[in-house]
């Protein structure tokens, strides 16, 4: 039991700040966790061997008051033997009452002892239950600090990519324009030649009729005229 108690006492002790900077420092709650997994086992413990001393605590004080109880019955006892002039019986008796007064003092000595354990041990549970409460609040604290500071982290970072975006040199933005600029001039250019080649086509096309019908105007003219 005192190495529960060093333990408990060292838990107690503990530099919350020093736990809260640290968990800052890696970044996680981890440590505090351990913290608290430590204080719920020794809690655990503690509660079990207070119940244990509560009831040695109880029996003692049972047993304290059976014998004195006993032993004020024997008192007044031995003063009516007394009285009625039996000596020997009285002299038993007061045999009897030494020895229920000599088992009352021992227990309740006992009980004193294992009352004030008992009632310190309640006062380490106390002490131990806030501390443990406090560090709970403060790892909530902490984990929503930590959430909030990742969440920032990636937000600056999607901000710097689109910083990085907006940031292209120029030299890199002209060079893109141009691949584009270039290629849209030789699909216009293609176009063009696909179109002077139609052109070329349609005028030959048509020069090619007209000739042809200046020609059927000249022989119905000039057979026209014969016939």
């Amino acid at each position: 039991m005192p190495n529960l108690f060093q333990k408990i006492n060292t838990l107690i002790s503990a530099n919350l700040h020093g736990l809260v900077d640290r968990a800052l420092e890696g970044n996680s709650v981890k440590v505090m966790d351990e913290y608290i997994r430590q204080v719920e086992r020794n809690l655990e413990a503690l509660e079990d061997s207070a119940a244990t001393v509560g009831g040695t605590v109880r029996t003692l004080k049972r047993k304290y008051e059976e014998f004195a109880n006993q032993a004020e019955r024997l008192d007044r006892d031995i003063d009516t033997l007394i009285l009625k002039g039996k000596d020997d019986l009285a002299g038993a008796a007061q045999a009897e009452l030494n020895t229920k007064q000599e088992l009352a003092q021992e227990y309740y000595e006992q009980w004193q002892s294992q009352e004030k354990q008992y009632r310190g041990m309640l006062d380490m549970r106390l002490k131990l239950e806030t501390r443990l409460t406090t560090i709970k609040q403060e790892r909530e604290r902490l984990r929503a600090l930590i959430e909030l500071a990742e969440t920032k982290k990636v937000m600056t970072k999607t901000i710097v990519s689109l910083d990085a975006i907006a940031n292209v040199d120029d030299a890199e933005i002209s060079g893109l324009a141009d691949q584009i600029r270039a290629r849209v001039d030789r699909e216009d250019a293609r176009l063009e030649i696909a179109q002077m080649k139609l052109g070329e086509e349609i005028e030959e096309a048509v020069g090619g009729g007209m000739v042809e019908s200046q020609l059927d105007e000249r022989r119905q003219r000039l057979l026209g005229d014969k016939g």
